[in-house]
């Protein structure tokens, strides 16, 4: 366990930006944080993942502590199901892999999403009509401040779209270091609504679809729509999907008839933030060293020289065109740091 000054997080975000971290430490088992956090590491301290979703738009001035705790067992079973432990520094699509490959179904829609275990309760990781927060059990995690266990049930994360209670009061305060998830062993619940999806199988003459099934129909649809962050920088989706009141939509499909949505509840509609921005003219622009990706409006990337800067004054112009045109303030999905 070795601590590193001036440290390169150039490989360690996906957006492929050149910002150090002042001191950076990998911890590899639980016991080996605590043993780190009794010697009161130089503040401020950030746990990270994958660096799937976060955006350094300068040096970070503290410690950076990378997750890499690893592991994966049954800690429960019985005929119909099985709650499987898994450390938090685990590489979350490996993961879903693993699930498929012992016939564990419930996370197939979410494969090939980056990152890691211990970042997708914080984020509530969905897609394709499926959410963490659908096969969450518990999690383990520690205090920062005071290198103490705690254990979060699912009502004590308090999951809502794209978020959590580790996003809001207790964002930066804990390192997730295991993740419990219920499982089926049997009479998988398929999720194969989303149009894509069903297209995909169609194509593809399947018509009595397996688990693997749909995470292959799920990996091809990612496949062609996100860049590869190995050839071009970026931290898929940048912006959440709004959220907006009945009322407020029926406003604006009167002035924007073309206007996509799904019902978010019964009092609420999400509409696809990469149709806004697609709409305001942004899709496939570049500006010098950043830009939009072409095949995904919702996708900002980094051509190879961009600077976290560069990106953030990006998605602020955006933001601000999207909501002069439809008066819908867009929030970011990515943890924006500096």
């Amino acid at each position: 366990m070795t601590l590193l000054e001036n440290h390169p997080l150039i490989d360690l975000n996906t957006f492929g930006i050149a910002a150090r971290a002042r001191y950076f430490l990998e911890v590899s088992s639980p016991e080996q944080l605590r043993t780190f956090l009794k010697h009161s590491p130089p503040q401020p301290v950030l746990v990270l993942g994958g660096g799937s979703n976060i955006l350094f738009t300068g040096n970070f001035p503290g410690t950076i502590l990378q997750n890499s705790i690893k592991g994966k067992t049954i800690h429960w079973q019985d005929e119909e199901s099985a709650i499987i432990a898994v450390g938090g520094g685990e590489n979350w699509h490996e993961f879903v892999v693993w699930c498929i490959d012992h016939d564990l179904g419930g996370v197939e829609n979410l494969s090939l999403i980056p990152g890691r275990v211990g970042a997708a309760p914080i984020q509530n990781i969905g897609a394709y009509g499926v959410e963490l927060k659908d096969v969450f059990h518990q999690l383990e995690a520690i205090e920062l401040k005071t290198g103490q266990l705690h254990t979060f049930n699912r009502t004590d994360c308090q999951f809502d779209y794209r978020n959590s209670i580790f996003k809001q009061s207790l964002k930066g305060l804990y390192c997730i270091t295991k993740v419990y998830l219920r499982l089926t062993k049997t009479r998988h619940l398929l999720h194969i609504s989303y149009g894509a999806i069903r297209d995909v199988l169609a194509n593809a003459k399947i018509f009595t679809p397996t688990i693997r099934d749909i995470s292959n129909a799920v990996i091809r649809i990612r496949t062609q729509k996100l860049p590869d962050p190995k050839k071009i920088g970026n931290a898929g989706s940048f912006f959440k999907n709004p959220i907006i009141e009945n009322s407020f939509f029926e406003t604006l499909v009167r002035k924007f008839p073309k206007l996509p949505h799904f019902p978010a509840d019964a009092n609420h509609k999400k509409i696809p933030a990469g149709w806004l921005i697609e709409a305001c003219g942004w899709k496939g622009k570049q500006f010098a060293n950043v830009g939009v990706y072409e095949h995904q409006a919702l996708v900002l990337v980094n051509f190879g020289k961009g600077t976290g800067e560069e990106i953030w004054a990006l998605a602020q112009k955006i933001r601000n065109s999207v909501e002069e045109q439809f008066g819908i303030r867009l929030e970011p999905e990515v943890n924006i740091v500096g």
